[in-house]
């Protein structure tokens, strides 16, 4: 760790034309005096200005500083971004697609990049002074979150973070995980939106000419649901539905009429972003002024420039641009980067009023807007329709509201027939929800532990992860609760203890079930006026029961001889309780008042004992346990400690099946390796070493599949479309391209392949990679061989997809190029033939 820094940042804080919020003064303090920080706070509450302060501080010590984002695009822009503020010779960007100015000052990398350079080029890190991990609560993402704990945990001890989060509801939890890893560090909480966020829901009345009803989620007070909107939808049940969620283009209505544009408008689905960008746009609902128009015509020619004119057919430049001068637009991952850029530029400008857009537009994308409305607080994960996360609405509403702009922001929520009122509302004020690890061993991690640390160290960092840190939390928690619930069963049995003998033979020799059974048959053979004789301590008192209760046990309402009243269960009598008279109980019945119970008591002092009639106590029952006038309370306290002895063991066997699973998982994928000839015991292979420097979801398979040949041979053409293989997952849309025959044998060699893996994964327990897809073989290979766009889409319009995937490809064959020496000369022609047209304009750097 950095010693406490001399430089003063006060000249930069006096240069800002505006005064900074506490919270961010706060945050650079901390890492002014060396230590690391963690941030949480809303979208556009100012956490960029804490990363600029620090990239500063950095520049101003002589020691580089990097800021990592989790996709490409926003790295894309924090690039721009930071060379408008220091210029182009001091800002560097490096995503894998993008090699710009990398030795300099400053670099922004996607956070992979930096985890491939702790692991592969670590003496590039010499001279690094503080990384910023932007939307670090991406290290809860399934598929990509182990890469933001490989970073946390391997970085060097000399280089400060600074982690920025969104809200979670855990920040003290990973602060203190953080803290172990890197010594010093200091959480820094913010909650105050600086504009203040209205949660508010639209739907649809059809029995007021569908008029819309526009309402706050919450009530005044700001955190139960509104009753007006509660009373409304008890209105619409019954056979007809009174209320139903209003169209797109009646929303957008809505929100021009009301002057709540900007928006995004959220839908999850790309096709349905299309469609309702180009509803509206249709619609005319004049959203733009002339003048508006021509800038929007001037920013998307500047914008698209680069790409031809065939392209640009192909992917209905036509049709997209009239929605922009429209002022509509969709934004998703299926759109080729120049289009989501321009929306992104036009939107920022003011120029475009409404965004149809998926999730992937809430992640860090700078598009702040008036209002967000959410279409569904659900949403498709691939297997199931799943409720957002509290979090998940954090997010996606966290950019309603301009700051300096407007002085609220509104999230629209329209109306949901299958979710129910109360559950929105609990999904919309509960904020956030508690950040999760999903950190889990690769093959690529497990190698690059055995090339660069002990056997011992890699298992302590392992130990070292998020995941386990929360692992042994839990443990320490339920350690905790178990002692207690020991101690407790302890205090519990010394209580239950009975003079006259061992209430616990007594109680293990099931009479005390007899007992409490044939005390519950006794009472109910009672009827009002019966007069008992109970045993107490020092001889026995007289009652006269006056009302009895129904059920198998029934309480019993008793009244003594000075009128005091006594109620109790049957089973709570003691065993020796005996009848021996009658009593007349006076009419009305009138227990609680003191004449009745006078009349009863006076009654009591005349009985003389005649037949005494009781429960059997033959049989076993003449242990003088069975007599002990409090052997209920004695029971009771037992079966209490017995409880907490059953809830302490359960919390033993919770604690002993997690320990250590990271480790042990470790172990098993060595095993693995070590039967594939990567790893021999605590050293790797020459095959070992290769794979170190292959960063993909299916890393071993692409180190077996060169091993074994099964990509030799291959033209460039034909290698391009196999490496495609390891990149691409299907969408439930996606047609797949036809498969060359030339690729035929490559392709049911690695599907075999991958097959044999997954057996040998399962053997060992390991999570079983996915399966390798040949969907999207046969498009890149004719893209390699030289097909236009306009052949391979000419009735599709997945071509942002098709970019996405080439590009993922062409990162794939420049690490193969350099790893696997038989396949090189083939991996260098590939990227030359796909890296081209609207491939090679992708990112527009």
């Amino acid at each position: 760790m950095t010693a406490a820094s001399p430089v003063s940042l006060d000249a930069w804080w006096a240069a800002l034309p505006f005064v900074p919020d506490p919270f961010q003064r706060e945050a650079v303090e901390h890492v002014q005096a060396g230590a690391s920080v963690v941030v949480t706070a809303p979208t556009g509450a100012g956490k960029t200005l804490i990363a600029e302060a620090a990239i500063e501080l950095a520049r101003m010590q002589g020691s580089r500083a990097f800021y990592t984002t989790p996709i490409k695009a926003l790295s894309n822009q924090k690039f721009g971004d930071l060379r408008s503020a220091y210029g182009d010779e001091a800002v560097g960007l490096l995503t894998g697609d993008n090699v710009v100015n990398g030795d300099a000052g400053i670099v922004v990398m996607t956070t992979e990049v930096l985890r491939n350079m702790i692991y592969a080029d670590p003496g590039r890190l010499d001279t690094l002074g503080i990384v910023i991990l932007d939307e670090v609560h991406y290290l809860q993402d399934r598929y990509r979150g182990s890469v933001w704990e490989e970073v946390i945990i391997h970085l060097p001890h000399h280089v400060q973070l600074v982690n920025l989060s969104a809200t979670i509801a855990n920040p003290e939890e990973f602060t203190d995980w953080v803290r172990a890893r890197r010594g010093p560090t200091a959480l820094v909480v913010e909650t105050h939106r600086p504009v203040p966020l209205e949660s508010t829901y639209l739907l649809k009345d059809r029995h007021r000419e569908h008029r819309l009803d526009h309402l706050t989620i919450f009530d005044r007070s700001g955190k139960r649901p509104n009753p007006v909107v509660v009373k409304l939808l008890r209105k619409g049940r019954g056979r007809y539905r009174r209320f139903a969620q209003p169209r797109r283009l009646e929303v957008a209505e809505h929100l021009h009429a009301l002057g709540m544009l900007p928006a995004i408008y959220f839908i999850f689905s790309r096709a349905g972003c299309d469609q309702a960008a180009q509803q509206v746009a249709a619609a005319g609902l004049g959203l733009t002024d002339p003048g508006e128009r021509e800038q929007i015509r001037a920013v998307a020619a500047a914008r698209t420039a680069h790409v031809s004119p065939q392209d640009l057919d192909v992917l209905g430049y036509t049709q997209w641009m009239a929605g922009l001068e429209a002022g509509v637009a969709a934004h998703h991952a299926g759109m080729v980067p120049a289009f989501k850029e321009t929306v992104e530029v036009l939107f920022a400008a003011g120029l475009v009023k409404l965004v149809f857009a998926t999730e992937t537009l809430a992640l860090g994308i700078n598009m702040p807007a008036k209002t967000v409305v959410l279409e569904r607080l659900s949403k498709f994960t691939g297997e199931s329709h799943e409720l957002l996360q509290p979090g998940d609405y954090t997010q996606l509403t966290g950019r309603a509201g301009r700051r300096g702009i407007d002085t609220s922001g509104t999230a629209v929520v329209l109306h949901q027939r299958d979710i129910p009122f109360d559950r929105i509302a609990a999904i919309a004020a509960q904020g956030s929800h508690p950040l999760v690890s999903s950190f889990a061993p690769s093959y690529n991690m497990a190698v690059n532990l055995v090339a660069n640390y002990p056997q011992d160290r890699a298992e302590e960092l392992l130990r070292a992860s998020f995941a386990q840190h929360r692992l042994e939390a839990r443990r320490q928690a339920l350690r905790d609760r178990m002692e207690r619930r020991e101690a407790e069963a302890v205090e519990l049995r010394a209580a239950a203890k009975c003079d006259r003998g061992d209430i616990v033979a007594f109680a293990e020799s099931h009479r005390a079930v007899d007992v409490r059974r044939r005390m519950r048959d006794f009472a109910q053979s009672m009827v009002p006026g019966d007069v008992l004789e109970i045993p107490q301590d020092g001889g026995a008192g007289r009652w006269a029961m006056v009302a009895r209760g129904y059920g198998p046990n029934p309480r019993l309402m008793l009244v003594g001889g000075d009128g005091e009243l006594w109620q109790l269960a049957a089973e709570d009598l003691a065993p020796a309780t005996m009848i021996v008279g009658t009593v007349d109980v006076p009419e009305p019945f009138r227990p609680r008042e003191r004449a009745f119970r006078r009349h009863v008591a006076a009654a009591l002092g005349s009985v003389h004992a005649g037949e005494r009639r009781g429960i059997d106590v033959s049989g076993g029952l003449s242990d003088p346990v069975a007599s002990c006038p409090d052997l209920a309370e004695h029971l009771s306290w037992l079966e209490r400690a017995r409880k907490a002895e059953r809830d302490a063991a359960r919390l033993r066997e919770r604690m002993g099946g997690s320990r250590d699973d990271l480790v042990t998982g470790f172990h098993r994928l060595l095993d693995l390796l070590g039967a594939y000839g990567y790893v021999d015991g605590w050293s790797l292979t020459d095959e070992g070493e290769r794979l170190r420097f292959v960063y993909n979801e299916l890393d071993l398979l692409v180190a077996e599949a060169a091993h074994r040949g099964h990509l030799d041979g291959l033209g460039p053409a034909e290698l391009a479309g196999v490496m495609t293989m390891f990149v691409y997952e299907p969408r439930r849309d996606d047609i797949a391209a036809p498969l060359p025959d030339s690729v035929a044998r490559s392709v049911e060699a690695i599907a075999e392949l991958s097959d044999e893996l997954a057996v040998a994964e399962d053997a060992r327990r390991l999570e079983m990679a996915r399966a390798p897809d040949d969907g999207y073989v046969g498009r890149l290979h004719d893209w390699a061989s030289g097909a236009t766009l306009e052949d391979l889409f000419a009735e599709e319009a997945a071509a942002g997809d098709f970019v996405r995937i080439a590009r993922q490809t062409l990162d794939l064959l420049r690490q193969v190029k350099d790893v696997f020496p038989s396949i090189r000369g083939s991996a260098v022609a590939a990227i030359d033939r796909v890296d081209r047209g609207v491939v090679a304009a992708e990112g527009g750097w």
